[in-house]
């Protein structure tokens, strides 16, 4: 918890019910005595002081000041005051990537013979981390349903620490029941940590349904352009400053001042830019569910979608910017593996606007094939059971004009069994 006592650094005075889209391009720090508008970027890796007195305080966390780039930079800091605002959270700690804000919250909050509770529709490297990696120090993981609640519930033990989920899920679109979940996480006295990458905080802000954390990939719909890499937890003070900076200072999984500052002006245009490629998402989804060649749309916003109105009560009544759908391969009857991923890669390749690469988030639209990308290092049985086939092919829908973006996906789907 926060110390009153400690000289803090200042803050930006800003109307207490600013809305986000404010708070999303004015919350930070104040400016310099240079008074500039844009925020500054303070590439430097330490801080002077004025005297060792002063430093010795500072090491000491007895003041609030700027002393080592690793924990403490006003560049870093803006940005994660400003996220931690549009989440509507205490604070923010930044991090290098999305999958090191995922292992400094692990490393923050479990030890050894603890258990975690994880959808098994998370990313693949989620899956691997947990499974993998803490597995080796004693961390066990359960994974469940993202969406039946009754398996979340069943699977508590009393070890349970954590539980985790992203809303909606990659690639499937999957979306949990996020208040759901925290009644289950804190009934057991555990945390629910939620990785809002596919709806940021332009549409989903799950610490209002009852979740401890919010998970970031920065690299993501934050920076919106596809140009850094960065992570973020947000949450409370509490948690932020006296669990997870203590970790930060002695792992130093830090985000870089320059990646800070190019996250921050991303931050700027989020909202509009989530608009805009949500509402294109949606015409394309419409669009891939009228194609004889494809087998099924995966996408929130759709009404055919199994958690459409959850998703629509949860999302800000939008369904994001992610679109999966699986393509038929002969006709769709009895294919096997082979050929469905034979016909997914048809698809794509016959692309020439999109981009193909595993990112998402960027104003370009990118498409890629998850069962030998983002999840090509899961088992076939790991895969299968997250419903991933390897006829799915998903598109991270950007801002191009519509029909441009349909003309593009037409070309394959349209010679798909010729």
């Amino acid at each position: 918890m926060a110390d009153d006592t400690k000289k803090k650094l200042p803050r930006k005075a800003l109307p207490p019910d600013a809305h986000i889209e404010t708070l999303a391009v004015r919350e930070g720090l104040p400016a310099t005595p240079w008074g500039e508008n844009s925020e500054a970027l303070f590439l430097t890796s330490s801080f002077v002081h004025p005297d060792a007195a002063t430093a010795a305080a500072r090491f000491a966390n007895e003041e609030e000041a700027f002393v080592y780039s690793r924990f403490t930079n006003p560049t870093t800091m803006m940005f994660e005051r400003r996220l931690a605002a549009l989440e509507g959270t205490e604070a923010a700690i930044a991090t290098a990537s999305g999958m090191s804000a995922i292992l400094l919250m692990i490393m923050g909050l479990l030890k050894a013979g603890d258990h975690v509770i994880c959808s098994r529709s998370v990313f693949g490297a989620t899956i691997v981390l947990f499974e993998r990696e803490f597995g080796k120090f004693g961390v066990q993981t359960t994974f469940v349903s993202q969406t039946d609640v009754a398996e979340w519930r069943a699977a508590v033990r009393p070890n349970t620490r954590l539980l985790f989920a992203e809303t909606p899920s990659n690639p499937m679109t999957e979306v949990c029941d996020i208040a759901q979940l925290a009644e289950i996480a804190h009934a057991a006295g555990a945390f629910l940590a939620v990785d809002n990458c596919f709806c940021t905080p332009a549409l989903q802000q799950p610490v209002k349904l009852g979740a401890d954390l919010v998970i970031h990939s920065g690299t993501k719909y934050l920076d919106g352009q596809g140009r850094v890499l960065a992570g973020a937890i947000c949450g409370s003070d509490k948690l932020i400053n006296g669990t997870f900076m203590p970790v930060m200072r002695g792992a130093g999984m830090s985000l870089s001042p320059f990646n800070a500052w190019v996250v921050l002006k991303g931050l700027e245009t989020l909202s509009i830019r989530m608009a805009a490629q949500s509402a294109n998402a949606l015409k394309l989804a419409q669009w891939l569910e009228q194609q004889p060649a494809v087998d099924q749309v995966y996408y929130p916003g759709l009404p055919s979608h199994p958690q459409h109105a959850l998703a629509m009560k949860q999302q800000n009544n939008c369904g994001g910017a992610v679109v999966s759908f699986t393509v038929k391969a002969d006709a769709g009857q009895g294919a096997d593996a082979q050929r469905l991923r034979q016909a997914a890669f048809h698809v794509i390749d016959q692309t020439r606007l999109c981009s193909i690469t595993a990112n998402l988030g960027d104003t370009k639209t990118l498409i890629t094939h998850p069962g030998s990308t983002s999840h090509g290092r899961l088992s076939e049985e790991q895969r299968l059971a997250a419903g991933i086939t390897q006829g799915m092919v998903r598109v991270s829908v950007g801002l191009e004009h519509i029909d441009d973006l349909t003309a593009d996906l037409a070309r394959g789907l349209h010679t798909l069994n010729d």
